[in-house]
């Protein structure tokens, strides 16, 4: 089971995602922040395999999630997800050993593989970019 936290300011956004990866038999959301902060919180006792995050967010952004995450050497492996086409965040968010980059209007299957082939040591990147 690949144990999930969701990192998302818009509550609609973060309750779909959630219910999208909900559907999936193995991939498990263990909790949702509303803001950074609340993440870095969530991620120290959940320890998830996983975070699944926007790039823009109260408190912390996703960048600076994957910064801290990196160098405190957790296990947890960071995806972002978000509407930010750019060159330049991509290339940060490789910088902070980001695993995954998504947009946000890719399509909704698209999510679990990336998330799948993350978990496993590998890299998505959106095509896109």
């Amino acid at each position: 089971m690949i144990r999930v936290l969701l990192a998302e300011d818009q509550a609609m956004v973060r309750g779909a995602l959630s219910a999208l990866l909900g559907l999936e038999s193995d991939i498990e959301v263990v909790g949702s922040a509303a803001d950074g902060e609340e993440a870095w919180r969530l991620l120290q006792s959940f320890k998830p395999d996983l975070l699944v995050t926007d790039i823009e967010m109260p408190g912390l952004t996703g960048l600076e999630l994957a910064q801290r995450v990196q160098r405190h050497e957790l296990p947890c492996k960071v995806v972002i997800v978000t509407t930010f086409a750019r060159a330049g965040f991509l290339r940060r968010a490789l910088d902070a050993g980001v695993g995954g980059y998504l947009l946000k209007d890719a399509p909704a299957d698209q999510l679990a593989d990336a998330l799948r082939k993350v978990h496993r040591g590998g890299r998505a990147i959106d095509p896109q970019l």
